[in-house]
């Protein structure tokens, strides 16, 4: 009971440093709530680009040609040995004969292609890898297979992908830095304000016995409280601004091409903890950080 009541009285300092000084509290959380907005707004975009480069990835498959001349019982059997292939997520078998309809479909039919016959064309596997970064060393495993004739794999399209991902992850984890930064710097230098101003009261209190917990919990409390401020704040404002954007987005026919996920269904959770770890950071982290010269009295 003892402890609950010092627990308290300490968490009312904490209100009470964060009211005493308003305008320097009400800075930080302003501050910090467009950073933490730029930083989930950055992160949406983030991840929409990394769903779309994965969903290019998908599309860029790998054909495996089987060797002209086998049956379609035979052919399967080449298919049933590609889906062991450990890098392989799907093998869908193609039969000569659709392959011939459909590319004669692509062509716009016409006299033309009246003479070709459907079954000159191969029977082929459309093959999605798993990871299209080892696309080389997987091509060169169903070159090995028994019955396989050629294997056309656009791997420079495939380095292409990584080499954007990899500059997305790059930029994004450079530009969430130094917002996490900024916003730590805001709300240290708030905690440095408040801690001045009582520069002669935490003398007292160590000269009392007052240890150096008791003295910093309120200011820890001041920095959470800004922090998690700040990030219910930001978390509310991001997803109405990602929902305004993707409807503009959907209503536009020229961009209807863009993928936007639902923030609902795929992203509410991963902002949730993005948001509150980030404000528990900055705000925790921030405090601590500007606390330490002025306990040592």
């Amino acid at each position: 009971m003892k402890r609950v009541r010092k627990l308290g009285y300490l968490f009312k300092e904490g209100v009470r440093n964060m009211i005493t000084h308003g305008f320097m509290s009400f800075a930080a959380i302003c501050v910090t709530v467009a950073c933490l907005v730029i930083i989930g707004s950055f992160s949406s975009i983030l991840y929409n680009l990394s769903n779309m480069v994965h969903t290019l990835e998908r599309q860029n498959q790998v054909t495996a040609y089987v060797i002209y001349g086998y049956d379609e019982q035979t052919a399967k059997t080449v298919e049933t040995a590609i889906r062991k292939l450990d890098n392989v997520e799907e093998a869908n078998f193609e039969s000569g004969a659709v392959a011939g309809r459909r590319f004669i479909d692509q062509q716009g039919g016409g006299e033309a292609y009246e003479g070709i016959d459907e079954d000159t064309f191969a029977h082929r596997i459309i093959i999605t890898l798993k990871d299209n970064s080892k696309m080389a060393e997987t091509k060169a495993l169903l070159e090995q297979i028994h019955g396989v004739d050629h294997v056309n794999a656009r791997e420079e399209l495939a380095d292409g992908f990584m080499t954007i991902q990899k500059v997305l992850n790059i930029a994004s984890a450079a530009i969430i830095l130094i917002l996490l930064i900024v916003s730590l710097f805001m709300i240290s230098n708030t905690i440095k304000l408040a801690m001045y101003d009582r520069r002669d009261e935490i003398g007292i209190m160590k000269m009392v016995g007052a240890t150096n917990r008791f003295i910093r919990f309120p200011y820890v409390i001041e920095g959470f409280l800004i922090g998690i401020i700040a990030a219910t704040l930001a978390f509310f404002i991001d997803w109405g601004i990602y929902n305004l954007i993707a409807n503009q987005i959907q209503n536009v026919d020229a961009l209807k091409l863009f993928e936007i996920v639902s923030f609902k269904d795929r992203l509410l959770l991963p902002m949730v903890a993005t948001f509150g770890f980030a404000g528990l950071f900055v705000g925790v982290f921030g405090s601590v950080m500007s606390i330490r010269k002025f306990l040592d009295v």
